[in-house]
């Protein structure tokens, strides 16, 4: 424990100020606009404009739900950063640092999210538009926020909140403008290191060859390191394999829920219960063929 632990009265008044997401809302939202006026004046088919006003509601229900869980996301926080008795301080390269760690977190917790159907849950509202523009990066999913846990490592490394906060910020800021189909290539050593529109557009893709790539938030030399990197070879489908068909918001953001709810009723063991639950989205139908056929046999 701290000698002198972070008290939650000190962490709010050293944030004033510093929500860098409320002030960067505006110009982002300009932004759109800007692209979709774009895409209009050259008769493409990159926006959907119930599809963005849908994008848009759930960005905005998002940040209000943020609000809500705030003091709770800061006591967690809190809670581990004083834990430890040991701490960084808050100089230039700590920032680097941390971003980096942070970054390093996000892979792994968004490789889970694409492989355990729980997680899953939690994630596929920012798939399931069927188009890819700077409007998709406000798809976040109402539930996300339980995945606060896969940070507190970072926190246990003796990052200060408040330089914590200020980074994981800039890492989902950096997300905006990846969800573009105007960039394309960058110069080689950019692509080589960081995540770009050219490597998210492989992770939104529905392509066979593209499925479960392309995890990294801000840097792509996770992929690389650990096997899931692909570089952008035919034109991308987006979406998700079994499409929602909906604009509706609430759908949207529960449609993986209420189908995980309906399939653990159905189920005949907790062990089938777990599978259901847990496994990777893409064995889903699998699993449950090789229950049903399990099922069959026990009752012949």
């Amino acid at each position: 424990m701290k000698e002198n632990p972070l008290t939650m009265e000190m962490l709010l008044q050293q944030l004033v100020g510093l929500n860098i997401i409320q002030v960067a809302a505006i110009p982002m939202i300009l932004l759109v606009l800007l692209e979709w006026v774009l895409t209009i004046v050259k008769k493409k088919d990159y926006y959907d404009g119930l599809d963005t006003l849908s994008a848009t509601c759930i960005g905005l229900v998002n940040i209000s739900i943020s609000a809500v869980l705030k003091l709770g996301i800061y006591g967690i926080i809190l809670f581990f950063y004083n834990l430890v008795p040991w701490s960084i301080p808050r100089v230039w390269w700590a920032y680097i640092l941390c971003i980096v760690a942070i970054d390093f977190c996000r892979y792994w917790s968004h490789r889970l999210t694409h492989v355990n159907r729980f997680w899953w849950a939690t994630h596929v509202t920012h798939h399931n538009s069927e188009k890819y523009n700077w409007s998709v990066s406000f798809r976040l999913g109402w539930t996300q926020h339980i995945k606060i846990i896969f940070f507190i490592p970072v926190v246990l490394m003796g990052f200060d909140p408040v330089l914590f906060f200020i980074c994981h910020q800039i890492e989902v800021l950096y997300q905006f403008w990846i969800h573009t189909e105007y960039i394309r290539k960058l110069p080689a050593p950019i692509e080589y290191i960081f995540v770009t529109p050219s490597h998210h557009r492989v992770h939104h893709s529905i392509n066979k060859q593209y499925i479960d790539k392309n995890f990294g938030s801000t840097f792509i030399i996770w992929d690389r390191l650990f096997g899931t990197f692909k570089s952008e070879e035919e034109k991308t489908v987006y979406g998700i394999t079994t499409p929602v068909n909906s604009y509706n918001p609430i759908t949207l953001n529960f449609h993986e829920w209420k189908d995980i709810y309906s399939d653990v009723l159905k189920s005949r063991s907790l062990k089938e219960v777990r599978a259901v639950m847990f496994t990777s989205p893409s064995k889903l139908e699998k699993i449950k063929g090789q229950f049903n056929t399990a099922h069959s046999k026990d009752q012949a």
